[in-house]
């Protein structure tokens, strides 16, 4: 995709996301039931490559390692994630200059310094350059499996998904325009989306960045209810502050990578009601997507066929998988938003959900 305005900082699209656990075999069997295969470890540290497609997952269990300290803190997750960028030495002093807190990633003898600025919650955002096949940063550092020392085998298919599609941050209350500014000041991130949604309960806030390459999105939640219970809250104390609530992963077929992911154990969502696929037609008319196929397996549809261009988004959300934190798959078909036709329907079933856990207490309704 075309760079949509300026990208003073090169940006060039996700690539890894960092994940680190206090406890062991926690995230290993997750990226395999995901579709993810390990395809290599780190020469000198307790780190491996994770990979599907184009998407990149590390797995940090390095000791007394930032990632180490972050599992500790916030149990498994999402402890970091990297950019890439044309020039990692400028983009790095550019965003010092611009106010970014610099973060000091420790390396061994023949290691890649990777420059790391300090993210939301304190995570690392690594700039990288160097990711093309034969020379990215994995051919330096980490040592391929025998089954992928050829370059041409080092992206299993696994379930479909091909590249991270958004990863999603929740934010303190009144945290999400310091953020949002942030990414705007260092990046040129714009808002491409505001959301204000309320449930009957509860309410949230989002504002969706995109980047100048189009190809990083990063949408910022804050709890938007006048009560201290909904779903945002909820994750900043499970998780101890803020950080990545979902990532999200795009197929070309969300039909079969479902298939997969249900085969493999991964616990989704489940649909909304019936009456939610028997309005599909009414809200997209011609959308001519299989409404049994999608209903059966609990898959959304949005977006707008009304304009004479149609242009369709289909998501699923898994439970929460490591803590509160969970991912979405999704397939865009011509469809760059984010689902909003959606969000009601689904902000209102997470709602419901907390009520059936009893994390979120609601008065019985009164004659």
């Amino acid at each position: 995709m075309a760079d949509l305005f300026d990208n003073p900082m090169g940006l060039c699209g996700f690539e890894f996301v960092e994940f680190a656990s206090p406890r062991p075999n926690v995230l290993e069997p997750l990226f395999t039931a995901l579709g993810f295969t390990l395809v290599a470890h780190h020469r000198s540290k307790d780190v491996e490559l994770w990979r599907q497609g184009d998407i990149n997952f590390i797995l940090n269990r390095e000791p007394r390692s930032l990632a180490d300290y972050f599992a500790q803190e916030h149990g498994p997750s999402a402890c970091g994630l990297a950019f890439r960028v044309k020039d990692a030495h400028k983009a790095y002093y550019r965003a010092l200059e611009l106010g970014a807190q610099p973060i000091d990633i420790p390396t061994g003898p023949m290691e890649l310094r990777l420059p790391a600025i300090k993210g939301i919650g304190g995570a690392p955002l690594y700039l990288i350059d160097r990711f093309e096949d034969g020379r990215s940063i994995y051919d330096i550092d980490f040592e391929f499996l025998p089954e992928f020392e050829d370059p041409a085998s080092r992206h299993p298919v696994g379930h479909g998904f091909k590249v991270i599609d958004h990863l999603t941050h929740n934010v303190y209350r009144g945290r999400m325009a310091y953020w949002a500014q942030w990414y705007e000041r260092l990046f040129n991130f714009r808002e491409i989306r505001y959301f204000d949604i309320q449930g009957e309960y509860t309410g949230l806030k989002s504002r969706a960045m995109t980047a100048p390459d189009g190809k990083i999105r990063i949408p910022l939640n804050e709890e938007g209810g006048s009560g201290g219970n909904g779903q945002i809250e909820e994750f900043l104390m499970q998780f101890n502050g803020e950080g990545i609530q979902h990532i999200a992963l795009l197929t070309d077929d969300i039909l079969r990578s479902v298939d997969a992911l249900q085969m493999a154990g991964v616990p989704l969502m489940t649909a909304p009601n019936d009456i939610y696929y028997e309005m599909l037609e009414e809200r997209l008319p011609g959308h001519g997507e299989p409404v049994g196929e999608l209903q059966a397996r609990g898959i959304l549809l949005d977006g707008n066929t009304r304009d004479g261009e149609k242009r369709l988004l289909l998501q699923i959300f898994s439970q929460p998988v490591l803590g509160p934190v969970f991912f979405e798959f999704i397939q865009r078909k011509n469809d760059e938003g984010f689902g909003e036709g959606n969000f009601k329907a689904l902000f209102e079933s997470l709602e419901r959900d907390q009520i059936r856990r009893g994390t979120l207490k609601v008065e019985p309704a009164t004659a």
